[in-house]
């Protein structure tokens, strides 16, 4: 394999791997959220998040 294909393989992995860490516990959250309470429990909100 070509040095160049081998080096833009590494940076694409690399930016991979750093957006999955960065950006999986704020997708989580945002489904969390976008899902809603469940009956009978308190309403979601960032200040409840925050406080527990």
């Amino acid at each position: 394999m070509n040095p160049t294909t081998k080096q833009k393989i590494a940076i694409i992995l690399n930016v991979s791997k750093t957006v999955f860490h960065w950006g999986f516990i704020p997708a989580i959250l945002f489904l969390g959220f976008r899902k809603g309470a469940d009956p009978g429990m308190p309403q979601l909100s960032l200040i409840n998040l925050l406080w527990q």
